[in-house]
């Protein structure tokens, strides 16, 4: 790391400061009466836990409109990004290319809950081939070619991992940042 730049920091969008699973959750009860409980979730996809009858609604749901817009904000992620902000280089990074709005709902999402956050610092990609110091996600093949820190943002489908520094809430990430 050069001694004239921050370190450089990139945080993963969905499950990490964006509550995905919590939108399904309230979306399934609503559209389908189905009662989702993140406990039978440990080590599953989401898509693993739908009855058989809705199991292909979930690509058409993440393909609509707006589906990315509304999603709830993970507690604390707004507080402790804007202070890993004033500390250091802070870029958001998410795959935003494979659902077709995806790309404009993640930015106007990103536009009202983390303003503080400059588009120069916003990374839309397939394969997060980052050139960063420390890296939160929730999906470990993110990790696969990254070779600085890796963090490891709880989320159902990783509860059974044990080989990556991990943080649960984002005032554990404040905790170890901060």
């Amino acid at each position: 790391m050069s001694i004239n730049r921050k370190t450089r920091i990139a945080i993963d969008m969905d499950e990490v400061i964006a509550d995905t699973i919590g939108k399904f959750i309230t979306m399934y009860k609503e559209r389908h009466g189905e009662e989702i409980s993140l406990g039978n979730m440990e080590g599953k996809e989401f898509r693993e836990i739908l009855p058989p009858h809705l199991s292909e609604t979930l690509r058409v749901y993440i393909n609509e409109r707006g589906f990315f817009r509304d999603i709830p904000v993970m507690p604390d992620a707004q507080e402790v990004v804007k202070a890993l902000h004033e500390k250091y280089d802070v870029y958001i990074a998410s795959a935003a290319m494979e659902f077709k709005y995806s790309l404009e709902d993640k930015q106007e999402w990103l536009k009202e809950h983390f303003p503080f956050i400059s588009w120069t610092n916003i990374i839309f990609c397939g394969h997060k081939i980052l050139d960063v110091d420390i890296m939160i996600d929730d999906r470990i093949k993110n990790f696969a070619t990254f070779n600085g820190r890796k963090i490891l943002y709880t989320s159902p489908h990783n509860m059974l991992l044990t080989d990556y520094e991990r943080v649960n809430t984002w005032k554990e990430v404040a905790a170890k940042l901060l």
